[in-house]
């Protein structure tokens, strides 16, 4: 597909549910949160966003240098996704998050 093409992504998904899909996925998701809210609207499916390994690679090195606070950044981009109407995350912080304390709701 053409990255810069969202219509095309959409048609995509069109497809995909005619031929019997559970669900969709968007990947790489943090690139990609546009085409995740789009494919939301478009489709009463869950839709999964991948945070792949590039996204992973990125926060990891930046948070070892002290460049980032790493379970910030984690939760704001794992969020942004959410945000973008992400039904579930498949991501390679999910240990991590599933660890962490978390603030409370107030």
């Amino acid at each position: 597909m053409d990255s810069a093409n969202t219509k095309e992504a959409v048609k995509e998904v069109a497809l995909d549910v005619t031929e019997g899909a559970d669900m969709v996925m968007v990947k790489p998701a943090l690139a990609y949160l546009d085409v995740i809210q789009q494919v939301c609207q478009s489709t009463n499916l869950p839709v999964a966003a991948y945070n792949v390994s590039g996204e992973y690679a990125m926060i990891k090195p930046a948070a070892q240098k002290g460049w980032i606070d790493e379970k910030q950044v984690i939760l704001e981009t794992l969020t942004s996704m959410k945000r973008a109407g992400a039904s579930l995350i498949l991501t390679y912080f999910a240990k991590e998050v599933a660890l962490m304390s978390l603030p409370e709701k107030h």
